[in-house]
C-alpha cells in the first residue's frame, strides 16, 4: 500500500515516480572528490527545479555518482539525463581546473549511465494486487 504522503499531485494526475541515476565520469577516471560531489549535488538541484522534480539524494565516489530524483509525469528520463550530465559538465568543468586538465577534450561523464526506476510497493505486491482486482 503506498502511503499518501508520497503521492505527489498536478493539476491532472496523482503520481509517485522516482529514478536511480547513475553517472559514470568519463574512462572511468577518479577524479571527483567531496568538494566536486558538493557543487554536483548544487547543480543537479537546480536542473531538477527546472524541470519541476526534486533531488532526493546524492553520492558517489571517485569515478561515479548516484541520484535519486523524484519527478512529474510529464518528465522524459532521457530528456533530464541529457540535461544533468550537460549542465554538470559544463559548470564543473568551469570551476574546478583540476576537471580541465584531466581530460584533453571538454568532457566530464561517459555517455553511458544507469537509470532505474524505483519506489512504491515491491512489485510482487502490485502483481497480486493487480491479479486480485475484480473486472
Amino acid at each position: 500500500m503506498i502511503l499518501m504522503a508520497m503521492i505527489y499531485k498536478n493539476r491532472y494526475a496523482a503520481f509517485n515516480l522516482q529514478v536511480h541515476l547513475v553517472f559514470i565520469t568519463k574512462y572511468c577516471r577518479k577524479v571527483l572528490s567531496e568538494v566536486h560531489h558538493a557543487y554536483f549535488s548544487e547543480c543537479v538541484a537546480e536542473v531538477c527545479k527546472s524541470f519541476d522534480a526534486e533531488l532526493k539524494e546524492c553520492n558517489g565516489e571517485a569515478d561515479h555518482i548516484h541520484m535519486l530524483i523524484q519527478y512529474p509525469p510529464t518528465v522524459q528520463i532521457s530528456t533530464l539525463v541529457n540535461n544533468l550530465k550537460s549542465v554538470t559538465s559544463r559548470r564543473m568543468r568551469s570551476n574546478f581546473i583540476d576537471l580541465r586538465a584531466a581530460y584533453s577534450k571538454p568532457v566530464l561523464w561517459s555517455r553511458s549511465y544507469f537509470a532505474g526506476s524505483c519506489g512504491g510497493a515491491p512489485l510482487n505486491i502490485i502483481q497480486q494486487y493487480i491479479q486480485n482486482q475484480q473486472g
